[in-house]
């Protein structure tokens, strides 16, 4: 991709220069005849000049549409245009165009006498590397970054040039530093319950409803539960039956549901957990147990068709124990929530190990599959 822009760039550059050349060549000729014309009698000029009123007479009668002037055209008629009065001589250009030419070619001279003769910009890549660095670090100032790319990358630049590349809301002076609420998730993430709600449609097309609640720092599936008509109160037993004191559980983050009434909420706040809401109208706030409802549809309850509430209850009871002790999750390094069951394998390239074979375990009726080594009889 970056070769084709490159010879994308070529090719505008050679005709760029090619345009250039051409023109200065027509002005270098149109120069030539008019240093000629002055060798010439003032009466063969008059002459040779009403001769070509004729032709141009007869040319405007056939109302024939002339081509565009070209650049060099343009310039040598505002340029002939200030030794005579011009405006006798225009017929297929109008006054105003030939005004509209001059300001023009004014513009592009001051453009050319303005133009910057101090230091060169940086370049394209390192402004978007500033602004890169600024985004993704809220607290940095320009001494931070103009630091991070000296002593890190090897690039000098000065902090006020950083200034110049960054968002202008950006940097510790603008605003109080506040974190993002994924990052403030993954801080606190060890001590934290996330929950959430789904459905689940039955044979009979009987809505339930399945409430899920999750450890964020390891991925664990901490309870789950169904019913038909969830109240404030019945998530309340939910929560409580995981906050049990023997883990110290810190924050739980649910959303903003009428379900998590004010009392529920406080009876939380009583038992030491800080309740963490969700901002209005954002569920990737609750990224991870999204996530997870996700999974649990993917996996398990998009190829199932249950009966009834307990029939839920028991294909979730199997896939959540696979879940936990049996799929390995990316984001754990790849990792499973709880390994306690798993004892540590001896990581082998391409083969089993010789004393060993693979023992196979059918989850959901074979839906899924755990695998594990076990030794050989002696």
């Amino acid at each position: 991709m970056q070769h084709t822009r490159g010879n994308l760039h070529s090719m505008r550059t050679v005709h760029s220069l090619f345009r250039l050349v051409s023109m200065l060549l027509d002005l270098a000729t149109d120069a030539l005849r008019f240093l000629l014309l002055g060798t010439r009698s003032r009466a063969a000029l008059k002459a040779e000049n009403l001769f070509l009123r004729k032709q141009l007479a007869l040319y405007v009668e056939r109302k024939a549409r002339p081509r565009r002037a070209t650049d060099a055209t343009r310039l040598s008629m505002v340029l002939f245009s200030r030794l005579f009065a011009w405006r006798d001589s225009l017929i297929n250009v109008k006054p105003e165009t030939l005004l509209g030419w001059h300001r023009k070619g004014f513009r592009l001279l001051w453009r050319w006498k303005s133009r910057p003769s101090g230091r060169p910009r940086v370049p394209q890549s390192l402004q978007e590397l500033i602004f890169k660095m600024a985004k993704e670090n809220f607290t940095w100032g320009e001494e931070r970054i103009a630091n991070e790319l000296l002593l890190k990358l090897g690039i000098r630049v000065s902090p006020r040039t950083v200034r110049r590349y960054m968002p202008l809301d950006m940097g510790p002076k603008k605003r109080v530093p506040s974190q993002r609420w994924m990052t403030f998730v993954r801080n606190h993430a060890q001590g934290m319950l996330a929950c959430d709600f789904f459905v689940v449609v039955t044979a009979h097309f009987r809505i339930l409803y399945v409430f899920v609640i999750m450890e964020i720092g390891t991925r664990k599936i901490a309870h789950f539960n169904v019913t038909d008509h969830p109240t404030a109160a019945w998530t309340l037993q939910q929560i409580r039956e995981v906050i049990t004191g023997e883990k110290p559980y810190r924050c739980v983050l649910h959303d903003r549901d009428n379900i998590y009434s004010a009392d529920l909420d406080s009876a939380l706040i009583s038992m030491g957990v800080r309740v963490l809401r969700t901002p209005f109208r954002a569920p990737q706030a609750n990224a991870f147990c999204e996530r997870l409802i996700g999974t649990m549809r993917r996996e398990c309850l998009d190829f199932q068709i249950p009966f009834n509430e307990r029939h839920v209850r028991g294909i979730l009871k199997e896939w959540v124990a696979h879940y936990n002790q049996g799929r390995p999750h990316s984001s754990l390094g790849p990792g499973i929530p709880d390994a306690r069951g798993n004892p540590e394998v001896k990581h082998c390239r391409h083969h089993v190990p010789m004393d060993c074979r693979v023992e196979t375990k059918a989850i959901l009726g074979e839906l899924h599959h755990e695998y594990r080594l076990e030794r050989r009889a002696a």
